[in-house]
């Protein structure tokens, strides 16, 4: 085997990927569980889609389950989804399903992936492309180390018809259109109202109500979605996080349309 040509076809097959993901139907930001749903179901749909994610490893919140204990729960209606992705799931009580949260968050990536979209981790964003009467039209790309480190270097950008923050509790990209853009979210303030204190309960319900087009060309998921209109958050509990993400393909699918 060839050093040379193995890191040869790495970076062929990786810069082609990146120069295709330059012209989006769909910009993902987050490959949490509300991220990697709305890819499945957007790239399932023949929708050019690509997740951009700053750490390492997709999957989000998943992995930690509860406090560390592996495992997730989801409601009757997400059930649905858990179904029909083919994750195992066991009724703890009525309306309390039981998963894997190891099985949930490797089955999410790989079935995104196998539908068609692309995912890119370690890349952070830093901006958004703002055109077309104070419309999203693409991000700002860097390198995650690039940002840890604090190094002087220039981004890059990509051109999107729809962006997703699905960034979790951070919001990042509706905090790049409020902060550094001055843009007026769709919320009653226009700002960000900032996630509330946990209530499962009615976070459960709130999340996919707030699953919506909060600027134009920006939808906002998951607990993005939370951070933003300034609903509770849930814990370990995620059908409200898949419930988010399929809506948000469907709500993107809409308006490509």
């Amino acid at each position: 085997m060839d050093e040379v040509v193995i890191s040869r076809a790495i970076t062929e097959s990786y810069l082609k990927d990146l120069l295709e993901a330059m012209e989006l139907d769909v910009a993902i930001v987050g490959a949490g569980p509300a991220g990697m749903t709305a890819a499945y179901y957007l790239a399932k749909g023949k929708v050019r889609t690509a997740i951009f994610e700053r750490k390492l490893s997709a999957g989000g919140g998943i992995w930690g389950g509860g406090m560390m204990f592996n495992k997730i729960v989801v409601q009757d209606e997400a059930k649905e989804i858990l179904d029909e992705f083919g994750i195992a799931s066991i009724e703890y009580e009525k309306g309390y399903h039981l998963a894997s949260a190891v099985e949930l968050a490797s089955t999410l990536c790989s079935l995104a992936v196998k539908a068609g979209a692309k995912v890119f981790n370690l890349i952070s964003v830093e901006d958004v492309v703002i055109r077309e009467a104070d419309r999203v039209s693409g991000l700002v790309l860097n390198w995650s180390p690039v940002l840890l480190e604090k190094l002087h270097i220039d981004p890059l950008a990509i051109r999107s018809k729809l962006v997703i923050d699905a960034t979790g509790h951070d919001c990042e990209v509706c905090r790049l259109v409020t902060e550094k853009v001055g843009g007026k979210l769709r919320t009653p303030s226009g700002r960000i109202a900032g996630e509330k204190s946990m209530w499962a309960e009615l976070a459960e319900k709130k999340v996919p109500e707030n699953t919506q087009e909060v600027y134009p060309g920006l939808i906002v998921a998951g607990m993005a979605a939370a951070a933003v209109f300034g609903s509770p958050r849930m814990g370990p509990i995620f059908g409200g996080m898949l419930l988010s993400g399929k809506k948000a393909a469907h709500l993107a699918t809409e308006l490509l349309k």
